[in-house]
């Protein structure tokens, strides 16, 4: 997930995330209710750049690759999802008819910037017709109070989504529930503060919960842990020793019938199936500069493509390897 667009697939820094609280915090301070009036929402691409160029697979320098035969080589997503701006953190339902992601129109902004654009945060596209329909934001903040949301995940009727917003220090983790149409009563859902949860990926049963973390016990500077639910509380976190290296693993995603674990590693989206009840080691499954894949019913792989241009990111696409 990232609130301000990153110069590397997939990750959020610590040291961003600091200087977006510190914005956050003192612009909350400042702002005023005459400079916080509710304004109607903007349609997302009139914040792009007018000079932003859109790249397409035709000019794209390092297009993502399939490394595994059971999947067709990627494609970008069809429809109104893409645009000059940067799509990113793809979350897709199980049955492939809504597709959530994280937008910022322009990935030069400085992150207080984005907050105030109107336009950044999460999104959401329909299938309709074959092909995505157009996108439409998400709002889980009060009328007229500041918040930079991002890393959804939606198990049913339930978002989980983290969050940096007035009255809270610190990131924590939020989940709202879809009634009537819309996603409303967002709450605070943080988990054990040594648990230091990172985006994650929740079963479909409820009960087994993974995510990124650099805490304490692990292998290299981001792994994947696992904490199970019993009696209605998480229970401390194990590592998945199978999938982790030294390097750095993140961004898990659980394919619906829970036979695969899916990550980004190094650039890449790595898979590991599970045998016997125990995760197995992983194999790349899509390079390069992919990452943060989210998985339908029938497999396939979405995921997010970031591109390049003389050694700096000038946008990110959503793209999608079908199985075959």
């Amino acid at each position: 997930m990232i609130f301000a667009v990153l110069s590397r697939v997939g990750r959020l820094t610590v040291q961003r995330i600091i200087v977006l609280l510190v914005i956050l915090v003192s612009l909350s301070g400042c702002l005023n209710e005459t400079n916080l009036t509710v304004l109607p929402r903007i349609d997302r691409e009139t914040k792009i750049p007018a000079n932003a160029i859109k790249i397409s697979p035709e000019t794209d320098a390092t297009p993502p690759q399939a490394s595994s035969s059971e999947y067709e080589q990627p494609v970008p997503v069809s429809g109104d999802v893409n645009t000059a701006g940067a799509e990113d953190s793809p979350f897709i339902t199980p049955d492939g008819n809504t597709l959530y992601f994280f937008f910022t129109p322009d990935v030069s902004l400085p992150v207080e910037k984005q907050i105030l654009d109107g336009v950044t945060g999460i999104y959401k596209s329909n299938m309709v017709e074959g092909r995505w329909g157009q996108a439409e934001r998400i709002i889980l903040q009060d009328p007229g109070k500041l918040a930079g949301d991002g890393c959804e995940f939606v198990l049913g009727d339930v978002m989980w989504f983290c969050s940096v917003r007035e009255g809270y220090t610190g990131i924590h983790w939020f989940t709202a529930e879809y009634k009537n149409g819309k996603w409303q009563n967002w709450k605070n859902t943080d988990f054990e503060a040594n648990y230091q949860v990172g985006e994650l990926h929740i079963a479909k049963d409820g009960n087994e919960l993974y995510f990124a973390s650099d805490r304490p016990g692990g292998k290299g500077s981001l792994d994947i842990w696992r904490s199970q639910k019993l009696n209605g509380k998480w229970q401390e976190p194990a590592p998945v020793a199978a999938v982790n290296t030294q390097g750095s693993e993140g961004w898990p995603a659980i394919s619906p019938d829970g036979h695969e674990l899916w990550f980004t590693r190094n650039y890449g989206i790595w898979r590991s199936k599970i045998e016997g009840g125990e995760w197995q080691p992983a194999e790349q499954m899509i390079s390069p500069l992919a990452g943060e894949a989210s998985i339908d019913r029938v497999g396939n792989v979405y995921f997010v493509h970031h591109f390049f241009e003389n050694d700096r990111m000038v946008e990110a696409d959503i793209y999608v390897a079908y199985h075959k």
